[in-house]
């Protein structure tokens, strides 16, 4: 130890400095190694927590988990060749189809959103036509995946309200923001929903992300939420035929406890809710302009 004294007395600095930096070097290890553990811990928590949500998932069917699931039943089962038919056809005159096609846009121009529907009652049987002209919409390879759910019985319709509202009112005051919220004032609507109630009609527009083979296996239903979504526009056209009103209401958040309500099939989730009848004699609707035909078709010739 002796023959080293000289040297640690004239390089007491640089010693000193090596040491300090060899006992950082191993205080930062040490911290980095509990930090690792804790890391370690708190991933194998998220990763418990994110499995469970992957699991939750899974069991919501997809095309991809569907297109997993066939085997050879899908190639026999509900797949026999479809019977083709001739198609029955009137080619109108150009004329004709100029004044026709002008009629329907001058009659669904006069569509608007109304939220103040008249309890008055409206025939079942309106109500039918128009949901047979929804079943008349384009799908998925032809999977129909639509289920049609009409309310007219007022304890429903009042159940169906309290459950709206009170999502509503959570969606307004904390999940929709600020901007959301301002965004909704021109058109004057709150969490406050008394059409479901006095409308004489609710149509409540599922989608059914799988169906059933006759062999009791699950059946894709290819592009349902754009199939039903399609069909609803159908939908809004036939209300407007026959002179009543709607509003197309989201019902955020509700979906399952109206689900469970109405006693449907776990295939099956709310897209939409149309509330349908007249519009009452004080009812306003927001002084909305539609864009201009320049503005949303553009021409390729």
């Amino acid at each position: 130890m002796e023959h080293y004294l000289p040297f640690l007395v004239n390089n007491w600095r640089t010693v000193g400095l090596i040491g300090v930096s060899l006992a950082a070097g191993v205080a930062l290890g040490q911290l980095h190694q509990t930090s690792k553990q804790t890391a370690n811990k708190n991933h194998g928590s998220w990763k418990k927590s994110r499995t469970e949500e992957i699991k939750q998932a899974e069991e919501q069917p997809t095309i991809e988990t569907e297109n997993e699931q066939v085997d050879d039943d899908h190639l026999t089962a509900d797949n026999e060749d479809t019977k083709q038919i001739l198609f029955r056809y009137n080619k109108p005159s150009e004329a004709d189809s100029i004044k026709q096609s002008e009629a329907f846009y001058c009659r669904m121009n006069q569509r608007r959103s109304v939220r103040s529907i008249s309890s008055d009652p409206v025939a079942l049987e309106v109500i039918e036509n128009i949901i047979k002209t929804g079943g008349t919409s384009p799908s998925g390879a032809h999977t129909e995946p639509w289920t049609f759910v009409v309310v007219g019985n007022p304890e429903i319709k009042q159940q169906i309200r309290q459950i709206i509202e009170t999502e509503e009112e959570i969606n307004y005051q904390q999940r929709m923001g600020d901007v959301w919220v301002q965004d909704l004032q021109p058109v004057g609507t709150t969490w406050v929903k008394e059409y479901l109630t006095e409308a004489p009609w609710l149509i409540l527009i599922f989608k059914q992300v799988y169906g059933f083979k006759k062999n009791g296996q699950r059946k894709i239903h290819y592009y349902n939420e754009i199939s039903v979504s399609i069909a609803t526009g159908f939908l809004l056209a036939a209300i407007q035929e026959a002179g009543l009103v709607t509003v197309t209401t989201t019902p955020l958040n509700c979906g399952p406890s109206i689900r469970v309500l109405l006693n449907r099939p776990v295939n099956e989730k709310l897209l939409l809710l149309l509330p349908v009848g007249y519009p009452k004699a004080e009812a306003t609707v927001p002084d909305f302009k539609r864009k201009p035909l320049h503005e949303i078709m553009v021409l390729c010739q």
